[in-house]
């Protein structure tokens, strides 16, 4: 008795969230070629706010990971901007974050090599 009872529970508990997900389910082919271009451009956007950031002389007195974390600091409003056009076209936010934290970390790592090799070219005494 207590095992059906069991399976009986477990069955309808997977039931309940199997129509959660049908609720929160996303279809990513809404996007049209507008938003599509908004959300690229803003990525630029970002990407070419981080290289001219590190462009500056300040970042070159650091060391690599604190310049790393300035940089991508003095950035973070422009993700928020990318942000903004997703929640406006109807992507879950859960959907937009993880976007934003996938983007935010590949930057953060080519940001760190970089300023990991011009350190170490310092270093051996090349300009």
């Amino acid at each position: 008795m207590k095992y059906s009872l069991i399976a009986l529970l477990l069955l309808v508990n997977n039931l309940a969230f199997a129509a959660d997900d049908a609720k929160e389910e996303w279809n990513p082919t809404t996007l049209n070629e507008e938003t599509i271009q908004k959300i690229q451009h803003a990525q630029y956007t970002y990407k070419k706010c981080v290289v001219d950031t590190m462009q500056k002389p300040e970042f070159s007195k650091l060391e690599s990971r604190h310049a790393t974390d300035a940089i991508i600091k003095l950035c973070e409003p422009t993700l928020a901007d990318m942000r903004k056009e997703y929640i406006e076209v109807g992507v879950p936010g859960v959907i937009a974050d993880r976007h934003l934290k996938k983007l935010r970390i590949q930057v953060t790592r080519n940001l760190l090599q970089e300023l990991m090799y011009a350190e170490a070219a310092k270093a051996a005494g090349k300009p």
